[in-house]
């Protein structure tokens, strides 16, 4: 009897899902699906509660690395590896639309990919975004990566990758793992350098966007680009 009590409360939430939408379950709810199962004392949902915890919201679990996961109480390596899935389709979602035809050219939608991409990165990296005359995107590639507060961007780099793509257009974008969203002196002259670089090729620098967790600023919101 026990035992059957356990299993049912193990299939709330996939009846819930079923029943009424997944829009209706918890985070915690909707990591216990994917679980399936916890260990001694901790069911599936608790244990997506303790997860969620621990990483500080779900942006931090599923950023996390294998071996990070998998160094928990209650992921093995096949828990790890949904997770790291998981994560993975989801990034390739936002880009699978924007390259089919959604224009890169409206700023939230560019924030939300560059968060995706880099809002949980622990050290700084550098991403340009390379984009056709109809700001689709063409490819995104990593520039540089550095230090906590540091990374080194070389705009003749870009311009190669730029020439090498055929691109018309790009847009760069940076995390500060430090959580502050504010450009630096160092990144507003970066901008205007890059830029005149480009605009010798005949690229358009479309935005430079400072990345902090799952905020980003536009610097040509601000025109400062």
């Amino acid at each position: 009897m026990t035992l059957q009590i356990l299993h049912d409360k193990a299939e709330r939430p996939r009846e819930r899902l079923l029943a009424h939408g997944a829009h209706v379950l918890t985070s915690a709810e909707l990591l216990a699906i994917i679980l399936r199962t916890g260990f001694k004392g901790c069911d599936a949902v608790s244990l997506g509660h303790r997860l969620i915890r621990q990483f500080n919201g779900l942006r931090g679990l599923l950023s996390a690395d294998a071996r990070t996961l998998m160094s928990l109480e209650g992921l093995g390596a096949a828990k790890a590896c949904e997770l790291l899935a998981i994560n993975e389709l989801s990034r390739r979602a936002l880009e699978e639309d924007l390259k089919e035809g959604l224009a890169l050219n409206q700023p939230q939608r560019v924030k939300h990919y560059c968060a995706a991409k880099l809002g949980h990165l622990a050290v700084e990296h550098c991403l340009a975004l390379y984009l056709d005359s109809q700001l689709r995107l063409i490819t995104s590639e990593e520039v540089s990566r550095g230090t906590l507060n540091h990374a080194s961007v070389y705009p003749r780099e870009i311009i190669k990758a730029a020439l090498k793509h055929h691109a018309a257009a790009l847009i760069l974008a940076h995390n500060h793992p430090s959580g502050v969203a504010e450009p630096s002196a160092a990144d507003l002259a970066l901008t205007r350098h890059l830029k005149n670089a480009l605009s010798l090729v005949d690229v358009r620098l479309v935005d430079h966007l400072i990345v902090a967790g799952s905020s980003a600023v536009s610097l040509a919101e601000r025109g400062q680009l």
